[in-house]
């Protein structure tokens, strides 16, 4: 209701609460397969196989985000172990979520016979839709938010609702937030819009949409990490921490102060380190690529099943028309009533 907080519990049957933040997550994978059945049956997939992949990747990607999670945050749990498996809770990690579905989608699409870049491209405007969804999943569980504002700054300088105003005033220190969750949310549709243009253009080539992704949503996340007061960090070198700093320091430019990072968990953001080290690789894999002629395929070319040899979605036709020679149409039939053969032979 607006002007109230929000209740992470949707509804309740009996005993069992559903929450807000499993129906967000849920309507994140759904977009995203719709988006990537629409895509690939330009290029001949079926639902199916899209379905699939969703009914596998999400798992994986689900667990994927929690060990990642949890391997940086073990003290919060190795006294209730059990606090692992309440994902409700909230407490994934996008980054560890990307592994987990890439390390699916790579066995998944070995077995299936098609070229990871390809259907990777299909899938990656589904990628940065469902973050952009999934993001108001930490809206309404109050986590994700990044240091504190004045109220005015999110009601006239934002302009934002009084729902989402409400929410940021947060329960642990009574202080109104930056909704990063929001700045992120916003920063994927605009990256999702881009995605979309570029896969028509006629110069990319295999691999590069995934690449483009990889670099535009880094890229905010880079800087919107740096907002954030629950970062995950480790302790490394000195001039490593300087030049993390000194990369977001345009930030202040904007009158942006960087969120509190507890220096006893570290003095390095993870996820901003990991997006640096994505940006820069997969610049790199797009140059090299391209200056060394390692992918001559483009993204609008028909992505071929390697273990048949065939363009998608033709492999079924090709069952179809390899009928044995006497029961083609074409072929007569030379015999009589009584079934002797009829034929003439010289």
């Amino acid at each position: 209701m607006f002007g109230l907080r929000l209740d992470p519990i949707a509804f309740s049957i009996g005993a069992i609460s559903v929450h807000w933040y499993g129906i967000i997550l849920g309507t994140a994978a759904l977009v995203g397969l719709l988006l990537a059945v629409r895509e690939g049956r330009r290029f001949g997939l079926s639902p199916d196989f899209f379905m699939d992949l969703l009914l596998l990747g999400v798992p994986s990607a689900i667990v994927g985000a929690r060990i990642y999670y949890v391997m940086f945050t073990w003290d919060e749990y190795k006294g209730n172990p059990l606090d692992v498996f309440k994902i409700w809770h909230g407490g994934i990690a996008i980054y560890g979520a990307l592994i987990g579905a890439f390390a699916c989608g790579v066995i998944y699409f070995r077995v299936k016979g098609y070229s990871f870049w390809r259907v990777a491209d299909i899938c990656a405007p589904s990628l940065i839709a469902g973050q952009m969804i999934g993001r108001w999943g930490n809206f309404v569980n109050q986590e994700a938010f990044g240091g504190p504002v004045e109220e005015s700054f999110l009601r006239h300088t934002l302009h934002l609702p009084n729902w989402i105003v409400d929410q940021m005033l947060v329960d642990t220190d009574g202080l109104y937030h930056h909704p990063t969750f929001l700045y992120e949310s916003l920063w994927n549709l605009v990256g999702l819009i881009l995605l979309l243009v570029i896969r028509r253009r006629q110069f990319l080539r295999a691999g590069e949409l995934l690449f483009s992704y990889f670099i535009w949503y880094s890229i905010g996340r880079f800087f919107i990490e740096g907002l954030r007061t629950d970062s995950l960090a480790f302790h490394g070198a000195a001039w490593a921490a300087k030049v993390m700093d000194a990369l977001w320091s345009p930030m202040k430019l904007f009158g942006f102060d960087a969120g509190y990072l507890n220096p006893a968990e570290g003095n390095i953001r993870i996820s901003q380190l990991i997006s640096v080290l994505l940006i820069i690789a997969a610049v790199t894999l797009i140059i090299g690529r391209r200056t060394t002629g390692g992918t001559k395929v483009f993204y609008s070319d028909p992505i071929i099943n390697y273990k048949t040899g065939l363009p998608a979605g033709t492999e079924a036709a090709a069952k179809q028309t390899a009928v044995p020679a006497e029961s083609h149409p074409d072929v007569k039939d030379h015999s009589d009533e009584a079934g002797r053969d009829t034929t003439i032979k010289e």
